[in-house]
């Protein structure tokens, strides 16, 4: 076998190996297919968000062109407070702060020493004048009346005596017995004794009066404070404290400054008539009572340049205290037929004082010539409610007028001239308002029908009262 053969027999013999896996053709892709649809999903994203954007601009072109609009028509109404005008007798007073004081107090004390046995009344009673308080024990006194009396007894006895001597003695100095001496001195023994028999007198006199201390009574009338002392304790008359303090309550005084400026028109006032005073609490909101001026005092103190002024209160219902702090309005006339206003519906400007007047219909196209249209003679809103929109009921504007005022008291102001009863007025809201600007009003709570309003609607509003308390007036231009 040749080397050949042996050649290709050792090759046929070799094992054969395995063929490779056949590999899977992908599908071509088509030219440019994913970019076109990645540029169309675009395309459609620019155009939603160009129509999104384009929508909002229309819509604020249509908020700009309504706001354009509503501006051109006098804009939406303003939310205001509106009070009524009144025609009514205010009273013109001036304020102070005054302090309770009792019309007459009394400390009671002991008038002599001893020790205090009883309190005949209670802390708080009212007691009357002469009425028992307190006793103290009248043991020592009654036997100091004893033995005067006993003393005078003795001294009287010496007395009866010595008249007898005496006059014994003037017969012999008359008969020459005895000398003339002797019968001056016996006469002049016998009115000794008389003289103490007169100082026994007073001693039983002073001793009554020391026994009649030891009942203590009430020297006025008026209501009992807290006691001082318990009893059982030694008291003397030398203490500083009393027993207890009765304070006349009715009627009771007020004292109250006012500046010296001020006194002439209140001595004017007085001239005429009894002031009426007037007696409100810390917050000037409750009425305590009413009173009239007493008197000025004679001096001014030169530290303050202020005078002290007394006024009496009867005090029946017992609202007024000892040491109270109380504001004082003190009446100087009542001006009828006043034009008032409430102070917070007045504003100042350039020209002078002004208000705002509710008018009821559409504003005057021509600020300059406005047409006229009636005022408002009743409430647009009730119970503080909003007034509903135009589309629905009466629509309302304001109008600037200048107004005059006289006085401002308290929170009221009162006018000269500018408005007339039944008139609303802005009290709250001015701040965003000019003339002929739309308002939807609501009336003040603590708004009252004015006379001539009442009878023309009962249900209108009006200003509120005069609240208390006020620093003086004051006169308006």
């Amino acid at each position: 076998m040749s080397p050949a053969h042996t050649s290709e027999t050792i090759e046929n013999e070799k094992p054969a190996l395995p063929a490779p896996a056949p590999q899977l053709a992908l599908p071509e892709p088509a030219k440019g297919g994913g970019l076109k649809k990645f540029l169309i999903a675009l395309i459609l994203l620019a155009a939603i968000g160009g129509a999104w954007w384009k929508i909002q601009q229309n819509n604020a072109e249509t908020k700009l062109a309504a706001n354009k609009e509503d501006r051109a028509k006098g804009g939406a109404a303003i939310p205001v407070t509106a009070a009524a005008v009144q025609v009514k007798t205010m009273p013109i007073y001036l304020t102070a702060l005054g302090t309770v004081t009792a019309y007459n107090s009394v400390t009671v004390k002991t008038r002599v020493d001893g020790q205090l046995l009883t309190v005949a009344v209670r802390e708080g009673q009212a007691v009357r004048k002469g009425q028992l308080l307190a006793q103290i024990d009248p043991a020592p006194y009654a036997a100091a009346v004893a033995q005067a009396e006993g003393q005078l007894a003795k001294d009287q006895a010496s007395a009866d005596y010595a008249n007898v001597e005496s006059k014994r003695y003037q017969d012999l100095y008359a008969a020459g017995v005895v000398s003339k001496d002797s019968a001056q001195t016996q006469a002049s023994s016998a009115g000794q004794i008389s003289g103490a028999i007169m100082a026994d007198k007073a001693a039983i006199q002073a001793a009554k009066v020391n026994l009649a201390y030891t009942h203590i009574t009430s020297p006025i009338d008026g209501v009992v404070g807290l006691r001082q002392v318990d009893p059982g304790n030694i008291v003397h008359a030398s203490d500083t404290t009393g027993l207890l303090i009765v304070n006349q309550l009715h009627p009771i005084s007020v004292i109250f400054t006012l500046p010296e400026d001020q006194l002439p028109e209140v001595q004017k006032a007085m001239g005429q008539r009894k002031l009426v005073a007037k007696a409100f609490d810390r917050s000037q909101t409750t009425h305590l009572a009413d009173g009239t001026v007493l008197t000025l005092d004679n001096s001014i103190d030169t530290t303050t340049g202020t005078d002290k002024v007394k006024a009496v209160f009867d005090n029946t219902e017992n609202t007024l205290f000892p040491n109270q702090f109380v504001n004082i309005q003190l009446i100087l006339q009542n001006r009828p037929n006043s034009i008032v206003i409430p102070a917070a519906a007045l504003s100042t400007g350039t020209q002078g004082n002004f208000v705002y007047v509710v008018k009821e219909g559409t504003p005057p196209a021509d600020p300059d010539k406005p047409k006229k249209t009636k005022a408002v003679d009743a409430a647009p809103a009730a119970d503080g409610a909003e007034a509903p929109p135009a589309a629905k009921g009466p629509s309302y504007y304001v109008e600037v007028r200048p107004v005059v005022v006289d006085l401002t008291e308290g929170t009221n102001v009162i006018l000269k001239s500018g408005l007339e009863a039944g008139e609303q007025v802005v009290t709250d809201g001015q701040e965003k308002l000019k003339n002929h600007s739309k308002v939807s009003p609501k009336v003040s709570k603590k708004s009252e029908a004015g006379p001539k309003e009442a009878q023309a609607n009962p249900d209108a509003p009006s200003s509120p009262d005069a609240a208390a308390g006020h620093k003086g007036h004051k006169k308006g231009q």
